[in-house]
């Protein structure tokens, strides 16, 4: 979900970009007055996240998914080993591509059920990893972590797809982020990675040019033409996070919004949520009705109540709201309204 605010922002300027008789989508990435819109985004999202200066920014193509395979193939030599804590879907797909490049060693992992995360008490990591990976948010079981893995002097390297923005982090504490821009950030299209300085100009010789860490910073994330439009509406959703008062503003606010759900979730008789109360995701709460014969019901009643996307990943099936920073409030209390009517109608 984008803030209306934004879409609006984006509709007016769709066919005359700041006076210039052009669609935003159609002036050059080379033009001045695009370079300071990647400029201003940048320094908007360096000041969202307090970034040190010794950390870059890149505005990369690909997805996170495409990361999977340039985080080791940037910041490991051939022969490595790689500490990997698994903790579900996505954190598991990382591992996969990573052993095609390192020796992958699982410093820690979810039990197989996907129903927490594991404490700091838990992990195990090895004598001489090039970097431990971890996934903050589960977006699929809805599990996240509440607390961020201590790893000493080896870089942590964190998949913050699905929570970057969503409340303050400590940059220092990590050696990398990355995140897809389609949950918190803007739409589809564009990955973030923010990497501190002494993590790049290592990659290996067979690492695609266009993927070198070090040659997209040295060219300011154009070394190649970029996702102008996404890095548009990046900056845009960026403003209005300012404009709300930062990421401590929104992270009260999406505190607010997930206790408000899963005590919802938690007083009913008709509805589960599995997951530890200390691993459960503020970004993503999932749930199943006890009785799965109303999983089809359930899901057309919502769509008449004009509440989409229900629906669980059809890995794990069941049900899942997904409440990024955008969604309001109100989306969430009109969906707790309609979970009681729905059970109640079930009486």
């Amino acid at each position: 979900m984008l803030p209306l605010e934004v879409l609006e922002k984006a509709r007016d300027e769709l066919l005359d970009w700041q006076g210039s008789g052009s669609s935003v989508m159609e002036i050059s990435h080379r033009d001045k007055s695009f370079l300071e819109v990647a400029a201003q985004a940048e320094s908007d999202l360096r000041e969202l996240m307090a970034i040190p200066s010794n950390y870059k920014v890149l505005f990369m193509q690909g997805g996170a998914s495409a990361q999977f395979s340039l985080v080791p193939m940037n910041l490991s030599a051939p022969g490595s080993v790689v500490d990997y804590i698994n903790t579900g879907h996505w954190s598991q797909r990382a591992m996969v591509e990573a052993a095609r490049y390192c020796d992958v060693h699982l410093a820690g992992d979810s039990g197989g059920s996907y129903n927490r995360a594991p404490p700091q008490s838990e992990l195990r990591f090895s004598d001489n990893a090039a970097y431990v990976h971890y996934t903050p948010n589960e977006t699929i079981s809805g599990v996240e972590f509440g607390y961020v893995p201590g790893t000493g002097a080896v870089p942590l390297v964190a998949d913050m797809s699905s929570s970057i923005l969503s409340r303050p982090v400590e940059v220092a504490n990590f050696g990398l982020i990355y995140a897809g821009a389609q949950k918190n950030i803007g739409p589809s299209g564009m990955t973030v990675v923010i990497v501190r300085e002494d993590l790049i100009g290592h990659a290996r010789a067979e690492t695609p040019h266009v993927f070198n860490f070090l040659a997209i910073a040295e060219n300011q994330s154009m070394l190649n033409t970029p996702t102008t439009f996404s890095w548009y509406m990046a900056g845009l959703v960026l403003k209005w996070l300012k404009k709300l008062g930062g990421l401590r503003v929104m992270g009260e606010r999406n505190r607010t919004k997930a206790s408000l759900l899963y005590a919802a979730i938690d007083a009913s008789r008709l509805y589960n949520n599995n997951v530890a109360s200390d691993s459960r995701s503020l970004m993503n709460v999932t749930f199943t009705l006890r009785n799965a014969n109303l999983d089809s019901v359930f899901l057309s009643a919502a769509v008449k109540a004009g509440l989409q996307g229900l629906k669980g990943h059809r890995s794990v099936g069941g049900m899942r709201a997904s409440i990024y920073n955008a969604m309001p409030i109100e989306g969430v209390e009109k969906l707790t309204a309609f979970l009681r009517d729905f059970e109640d109608a079930q009486a």
